[in-house]
Formats: C-alpha cells, structure tokens, sequence
C-alpha cells in the first residue's frame, strides 16, 4: 500500500524476498533482485533490477540503489548507490564493481572494464563529483552504460555513497 506520493508499491518480477525483510511504503522495485534475510527498506526507495541486497541491510527512506548493485551484509544505506557497483563498509562506501554478477548476466569484458574504469575516475582518482562527470563525459565515448551512470549520479537528491578511502 502507499501514500499520496505515490499510491502504491510495486514489486518487480522474478524477485527473491526472503524472511523478515520489509519493504515500505510507496518503494518501486525492479525485476530480478534478490533481498536476504532481514532487509528493511523504508518509505520511498527505488531500487533498480539485478539488485543483490545482503543480510541485515537497511536501507533509509527516498535512497535509490541503481541497477546490478550488490550491498554487502549489515549496511546502513543512507545515500544512493549508483549502478554496478559492489558498495560495504560504515559508512557505506564504493569498494569496486560487481564483476561477478555482471559476468553471470552476460555482460562483455569490455563492457566490464568500461564501467570498471568510470568508477576509478570517479572513485578512486579523487576527484569531486562535478570533476569526475565531466571528466567521464570527455574521456569516454557515450554509452549505455556510461549514460545510465551519470545520469543516476546527475539526478540523485540524496548525494551518493562515498569513495574508496575518501573521508565524505
């Protein structure tokens, strides 16, 4: 059921919820994701398709996870977690790209390595968010794949997790 917002939850198809896991009011999930034991979504989140969420993860309201993301088990998700990436740690942090799930879905090495080497510049290199974009504009050929990342950084109200390493 859902508020004025939105009017409803929808579910996706193919989805795995296993026990205790909750999922709020007024959340838009995609198809094909996998919730383990106890996750708790609140009101508001999107999560997109291919999403693997772990144990015990609790995810805040109005947070949006992009698709093929896998959040390791125990994490407190209080800031989008852009497409592709495996994110971990208190306070949830980017700690490298979800290979695996991305080869069992059939995605090409070099589709890999191009979403790979976008998350370093953005990520690992250091550099503010704005910098990195435009950064990632001007070095890589527009894709799918590298339009899907930026838009979802572009567009995301609550900010996105943090960097390897980085301090916020």
């Amino acid at each position: 059921r859902g508020t004025k917002d939105k009017w409803k939850t929808v579910i996706g198809s193919n989805c795995l919820i296993q026990a205790y896991s909750h999922i709020a009011h007024d959340c838009q999930v995609g198809n094909n994701c996998i919730f383990s034991n106890s996750t708790t979504l609140a009101g508001h989140i999107t999560i997109g398709d291919y999403v693997v969420l772990a144990g015990l993860v609790a995810i805040h309201q109005f947070v949006k996870v992009g698709s093929h993301a896998f959040v390791t088990g125990g994490s407190l998700v209080r800031k989008d977690v852009p497409p592709y990436v495996k994110a971990a740690r208190e306070p949830l942090s980017y700690v490298g790209i979800n290979s695996v799930g991305l080869r069992r879905r059939g995605f090409s090495s070099n589709q890999i390595n191009e979403i790979q080497e976008i998350y370093r510049v953005l990520f690992v290199k250091n550099n503010n968010v704005t910098k990195a974009l435009d950064m990632i504009e001007a070095e890589f050929q527009p894709t799918e794949i590298r339009d899907e990342i930026v838009d979802f950084i572009r567009n995301s109200n609550r900010g996105v997790m943090r960097g390897f390493g980085t301090g916020g």
